[in-house]
């Protein structure tokens, strides 16, 4: 009989945390597709999507580490930080990687702090 209440609580639980977990954001003008194979931005693609990727970056706020990279892809860098926090480094145009890099290029910087939730997004 325990066993059954045990199954039926577990059932109830695992029903009640599928149904509450939030489905992730669209961003509108963003094909995610070539975002996750433009890594470092090499092939130019991310670059064509700048102007939506700044007026869409509010919409990554809140989101976990893990629902970012489900959502953009692993990050081109990963930087830690003290107290747990770090930074997620999505380059824009070709970055250091590339075969004909930019001196400065542009960057998606995402601040997660220890909790790994996205604290910060910023364009630099």
């Amino acid at each position: 009989m325990r066993s059954i209440k045990r199954l039926s609580l577990f059932i109830v639980l695992s029903v009640l945390f599928i149904t509450c977990a939030s489905p992730l954001p669209t961003l509108d003008g963003i094909d995610l597709k070539l975002w996750k194979g433009d890594k470092n931005g090499c092939n130019g693609n991310r670059s064509k999507m700048i102007d939506a990727i700044t007026h869409e970056k509010e919409k990554l706020k809140a989101l976990t580490e893990m629902e970012i990279i489900q959502l953009l892809g692993r990050p081109d860098e990963n930087d830690l930080l003290e107290r747990g926090q770090k930074f997620f480094v999505y380059y824009l145009e070709p970055g250091p990687h590339c075969d004909k890099p930019l001196d400065e290029p542009r960057q998606l910087i995402l601040r997660i702090n220890a909790m790994s939730l996205i604290r910060e997004t910023l364009i630099k």
